[in-house]
């Protein structure tokens, strides 16, 4: 066959999330888009900031002839200085433009971070349940993913991830808020981490570098807030994008931000801007680093979120799911009332309710709802939503 191997056992194997999602555009061409109820992808459906437009409008119609031009690979200067600004005053940690690189969302920051640390069977650590795709990432680069499972009410579970910790590890992968729990990771509990590297680190003669992935970190309730990583250790590093806060998934916006302790900097940096090329990203879209360089602290209208979190949380409480509530991100991730979490998947797509099982996020048992949706998307689901809990209960 002319298609590799491993890709022919990725695309069989592939994201539950697009299968999901992928399914729910069939059956609504059955059954109508009204019909059908997709919670499976996280795709924000809140308009952009009006103050965006005012900024792509003005980025657009500028008369400068570099507008769409090549650029340094780790991004604009402009957008890196503005960048490390706000992340300085944010996570406590004073970072210049040296220490960022611009890169196409949290995917290419991802890939880039890995790209540029790992050698050839180098482990990952992740605490599950994590986003799938972390894998695919890992093993782009010779990289192998370590799954370590998380404490009963998803928060690190410390002593785990420390013994899991060997002369592969290379880097701990950490996500905050969580996808799919929307867990926040305490300060407390990342202090405790670094730690743990800083003694493995020291035990197997290298250093382990803590990675921590936050589209979400804009996306919190209640007044709370996400620890710094940056502030917690010395090697670590942030991915990021504007997806969720700005709303601009498709758009391919993000960055890289190294803690500037961070040992061999400045050839950690270089194989950053390196990877970006040789990864085919060359560098971040030229239009939105110059957007985002004059956002300033912008994000969407986060109480739509915890509007629409706490209507479907009401919802399904009162059909009897059991769930914690999330601190951030916009997902709920329910234990299944059968053990087996794709019978109820099965159960909850009789009546047009598309929703992701936890086994794609390395934690049978639970399935995950994305309710970053129309609020008539809720409402409409929750009928089918208690009717599915039933037969589950009679079977």
């Amino acid at each position: 066959m002319a298609v590799a191997r491993k890709m022919r056992e990725y695309v069989e194997n592939g994201s539950m999330i697009r299968k999901m999602f992928e399914e729910g555009a069939r059956l609504k061409k059955i059954h109508g888009e009204d019909k059908v109820f997709d919670f499976s992808l996280g795709n924000p459906n809140l308009p952009p900031p009006a103050a965006l437009k005012e900024r792509l409008r003005a980025v657009v119609e500028a008369d400068d002839p570099a507008l769409h031009a090549y650029m340094p690979n780790a991004g604009l200067a402009e957008a890196r200085a503005a960048i490390a600004s706000r992340i300085s005053a944010d996570q406590g940690v004073a970072l210049g433009g040296d220490q960022v690189v611009v890169s196409c969302g949290a995917a290419g920051a991802l890939n880039i971070i890995l790209k540029a640390l790992l050698d050839p069977g180098d482990e990952v650590l992740v605490s599950s349940p994590y986003f799938v795709e972390y894998g695919f990432i890992a093993d782009n680069h010779g990289g192998v993913l370590k799954a370590v499972p998380s404490l009963p009410d998803f928060s690190l579970d410390l002593g785990a991830l420390e013994a899991a910790m060997g002369a592969k590890t290379k880097v701990v992968l950490v996500n905050t808020p969580n996808n799919p729990t929307g867990r926040i990771y305490s300060a407390e509990s990342l202090a405790a981490l670094a730690r743990a590297m800083e003694r493995k680190g020291r035990e197997n003669g290298r250093a382990l570098y803590l990675v921590s992935d936050e589209p979400y970190r804009k996306i919190v309730y209640g007044g709370a807030s996400v620890p710094s990583v940056l502030a917690s250790y010395a090697n670590s590093i942030v991915a990021t994008s504007y997806s969720k806060d700005l709303s601009l998934p498709g758009e391919r916006i993000g960055y890289v931000a190294v803690n500037p302790a961070a040992e061999d900097l400045p050839n950690l940096m270089g194989a950053l801007a390196l990877a970006n090329r040789i990864l085919g990203y060359v560098n971040a879209p030229s239009l939105m680093q110059r957007v985002i360089a004059g956002m300033g602290e912008a994000c969407v209208d986060v109480s739509l979120y915890e509007r629409k979190r706490d209507a479907l949380a009401a919802g399904l409480r009162a059909a009897g799911y059991d769930f914690d509530l999330p601190a951030g991100a916009f997902y709920l991730f329910p234990r299944s009332p059968l053990a087996d979490e794709a019978r109820f998947i099965a159960l909850l797509k009789e009546e047009n309710i598309l929703a992701v099982p936890g086994s794609g996020f390395g934690t049978p048992g639970y399935f995950r709802i994305a309710y970053c949706v129309d609020d008539k998307v809720i409402a409409g689901a929750l009928p089918g939503f208690e009717r599915a809990m039933r037969k589950a209960l009679e079977t």
